[in-house]
């Protein structure tokens, strides 16, 4: 089973073929093709591959499915007895991308 841990939006994911990853938003309409190349670690097989930071040569390529917003998060604060309770709502943007091909080089 191959698979790769990229970073992408400060955050690490775990790619494999085929699988769909829900990532933070990219710029870009759906079907275009995107291309990751900050690969940490890598196996395809033969074994485990570790980058330092990165493995050079490597990258992860995929398709964009779509474009949305995550469930709404409620951003609450409240200081007791002080008259002060503020209330606010956030929804995090997103894009899913399919993953089509891992190459480590």
């Amino acid at each position: 089973m191959s698979y790769a841990i990229i970073r992408t939006g400060g955050k690490q994911f775990r790619a494999e073929p085929g699988k769909s990853l829900r990532i933070p938003s990219l710029a870009g309409d759906a079907g275009t093709a995107v291309e990751f190349n900050d690969v940490l670690i890598g196996n395809v097989g033969t074994g485990v591959r570790m980058g330092v930071p990165t493995l050079s040569g490597a990258k992860v390529t995929g398709e964009i499915v779509k474009h949305g917003l995550d469930d709404k998060i409620i951003v609450f604060k409240f200081k007791r007895r002080k008259n002060y309770a503020r209330k606010q709502g956030h929804r995090q943007k997103f894009t899913e991308v399919r993953i089509n091909e891992i190459t480590l080089g």
